[in-house]
């Protein structure tokens, strides 16, 4: 299993800083997060053209606000920023944002996503796409650049539909606040089996949590419940929560010392994550000791 990071920042040269490092730590990628501060995937591409062998992924960009043939554009741009080093990772956000925040409508977001990759997939792989449906009616071309081929495509597929759809037409999931046990007995089987059924390789299975390294796991149990909160009252994610028996993101994070903490990386592993994004937390030196020990393991 490939080791990476969750990470950010607050301007671009902070993240660049951020990307740079963590090339530097030997970690296999960095994930950014696309809310309401900077676009990740111009993040992406202006990290990307500074360094030269991390891999740089969306975590993830919603697709509600972009037309699939802007999205595969500025995807494409960007893998060629970064060299072919970039995955776009895109998701649905939630009906809080997509309504409430934006004004849009997020009726048959199943759907939407369905007809969503029959329009992106086709212009990022073959530079063309014919589709008439009900939800898109796109009928136009994408210039190659110097990345053919185009980015891997992630999909922050959680529910049975969505992972189905995914596995069947995307190259993988990313998920995020989602345990071990769900990920080994839903998100994992799931997948895997669409994508077998469509005659696709075996999904990319690619996994976010919160990780604090600390000899006191309760306070840092306590303080990822706070912390994260909000993942906790979103339907998509609260559904994760559930079916994983956990009252909190707080019960999800990766908490304890080194050795515990190894210990539930590797159970990530066995239950069939391919990659992992940790997503620190903490004081100084809590975030620290995480950053040495997922160093330590992407060795």
């Amino acid at each position: 299993m490939k080791i990476g990071l969750g990470t950010g920042g607050r301007t671009m040269a902070d993240a660049v800083e951020a990307t740079k490092q963590a090339e530097a730590d030997g970690f296999s990628s960095v994930w950014f997060s696309n809310i309401f501060g900077l676009d990740a995937m111009t993040v992406c591409a202006v990290a990307g053209a500074a360094t030269s062998t991390i891999e740089l992924g969306t975590f993830v960009v919603p697709t509600f606000p972009r037309h699939p043939h802007a999205m595969a554009q500025q995807a494409s741009s960007t893998n060629d920023a970064a060299g072919g080093r970039f995955t776009l990772g895109i998701g649905l956000s939630h009906q809080i944002v997509i309504e409430m925040m934006f004004g849009l409508s997020f009726a048959q977001p199943a759907k939407h996503m369905e007809e969503y990759l029959s329009v992106l997939m086709p212009l990022l792989r073959e530079g063309k796409v014919a589709h008439n449906g009900t939800v898109y009616r796109v009928n136009a071309n994408l210039e190659e650049n110097g990345r053919s081929g185009g980015p891997s495509v992630v999909v922050a597929a959680l529910g049975p539909k969505m992972l189905q759809l995914t596995g069947a037409l995307a190259d993988g999931t990313a998920t995020w606040t989602t345990g071990v046990k769900t990920l080994g007995d839903h998100i994992v089987p799931t997948i895997t089996a669409a994508a077998e059924k469509a005659g696709r390789p075996a999904p990319r299975i690619i996994a976010g949590l919160p990780v604090c390294v600390t000899e006191d796991a309760d306070a840092a149990r306590e303080l990822a419940a706070k912390q994260f909160a909000v993942y906790g009252t979103l339907p998509s994610y609260r559904a994760m929560l559930d079916r994983e028996g956990a009252a909190t993101p707080g019960d999800i994070a990766l908490v304890g010392d080194e050795e515990s903490v190894a210990a539930q990386v590797g159970q990530l592993a066995d239950a069939g994550v391919t990659e992992f994004g940790g997503s620190l937390y903490g004081t100084s030196d809590q975030i620290a000791r995480g950053r040495d020990l997922l160093r330590s393991l992407a060795s």
